[in-house]
């Protein structure tokens, strides 16, 4: 499943009504790498970085991505999205600074 597809399933949000306008671009905070357009252009490319950039596990992207885009995308659930589908895919919590590894469960 691609990473737009992904998105799709759990928002609803289509990644494919993005124009490239960069209007969502709200600078890069100092725990970003790429600024919110470059996100949706590797979801758009299925690029797996867009699941380890620090700009997805950044708090302060998250906030200020809510109404950032114009043409309506909640950029905010698809940053949750793509979060719930690198803790899914690695098992990893990749928080900046900070990697904890879920343990494996017990068997009985």
């Amino acid at each position: 499943m691609t990473l737009r597809s992904t998105v799709k399933k759990i928002t609803g949000q289509d990644i494919y009504a993005c124009q490239a306008c960069n209007d969502c671009d709200i600078g890069t905070l100092t725990d970003m790498d790429i600024p919110l357009s470059s996100l949706i252009q590797l979801i758009l490319l299925n690029d797996e970085e867009a699941l380890q950039c620090r700009t997805l596990w950044s708090d302060s992207a998250l906030q200020a991505s809510r109404g950032a885009c114009k043409r309506g995308l909640d950029l905010s659930a698809v940053m949750l999205a793509l979060r719930e589908e690198s803790k899914r895919k690695t098992g990893e919590y990749n928080t900046p600074g900070q990697k904890l590894r879920i343990p494996p469960s017990k068997k009985a």
